[in-house]
């Protein structure tokens, strides 16, 4: 094993400065490996992880099928309620709820605030599905299983998804209580790797490299600015791009500066992993 170092002289201000390296040799003992376990060793066998096991199709199709069946509500669009925004269940007509305790292969919601429901029911005549808490990394579940329920919307027939979030705000002209429409996102979870279609891929949840540019629909968005503007609402609606962080810390003020300078308005620790 070699340890490098580096040395860095100059001649005179202004001057280029130089580093050279140096490599010390140095003698380490490695220490003796065990001896191997025997195949049939009972210390050998380990069990393995749950969590360490994707869910397969058949996982997903079990839960869409057992929903199905336990419910009448046959939804066209998936509500995420972020933070704060759980009571929106409320203004459900014919409503049906299940605890996620009772879905088989749910995960469970930890974080305070998120009531762990999935509430069914009509909103303004069209058929929807909340969901009344939802999951973080920063809870301990791994990607796949924080995706776990839009996969099984999909199974469902549900064909539009609306993500909500609670996010701290990085643009100055923005204020608190301001709602934004994201119009895009900086995935910065992603530039390490962490993207919940890493592993095989499945083509019947979709293509193996699938185009993020238009995942804010743009008609949507729209559609979105003629409501806010039929409510009578004084302050302007908001779009800009979201960022997110993995959490559960949140940023320090030069991160706060720094996602600014990426050209981020807000910033959060969910939701673009449901898209």
């Amino acid at each position: 094993m070699a340890a490098t170092t580096a040395s860095c002289f100059g001649q005179g201000s202004g001057s280029l400065r130089r580093c050279r390296l140096r490599s010390h040799r140095r003698r380490y003992r490695v220490p003796r490996a065990p001896a191997r376990l025997a195949p049939s060793s009972p210390r050998n066998q380990w069990p393995t992880p749950p969590d360490s096991v994707p869910f397969t199709y058949d996982d997903y199709r079990n839960t869409s099928e057992w929903l199905l069946c336990h419910t009448k509500h046959r939804p066209q669009v998936a509500v995420i309620c972020g933070s704060g925004l759980g009571n929106l269940v409320n203004k459900l007509t014919d409503s049906q709820s299940f605890d996620y305790s009772e879905i088989p292969n749910f995960p469970q919601s930890t974080v305070p605030g998120h009531a762990g429901r999935l509430v069914f029911g009509f909103l303004n005549g069209k058929a929807c599905v909340m969901m009344q808490g939802r999951f973080h990394m920063y809870e301990g579940y791994p990607i796949w299983k924080v995706t776990f329920p839009v996969r099984v919307f999909f199974l469902m027939g549900v064909d539009t998804l609306v993500v909500t979030n609670a996010a701290g705000g990085l643009n100055p002209e923005f204020e608190v209580g301001d709602i934004m429409l994201i119009r895009d996102h900086i995935n910065f979870p992603g530039f390490s790797g962490v993207n919940p279609l890493i592993g095989p891929n499945d083509e019947r949840f979709g293509l193996r490299f699938p185009a993020m540019s238009d995942a804010y629909d743009r008609d949507m968005r729209q559609n979105a600015h003629r409501a806010w503007k039929q409510m009578g609402e004084q302050r302007e609606l908001k779009e800009g791009t979201y960022v997110m962080l993995a959490g559960p810390s949140f940023e320090t003020v030069a991160e706060c500066w720094l996602l600014q300078k990426l050209g981020a308005d807000a910033v959060a620790l969910k939701p673009y992993l449901d898209l």
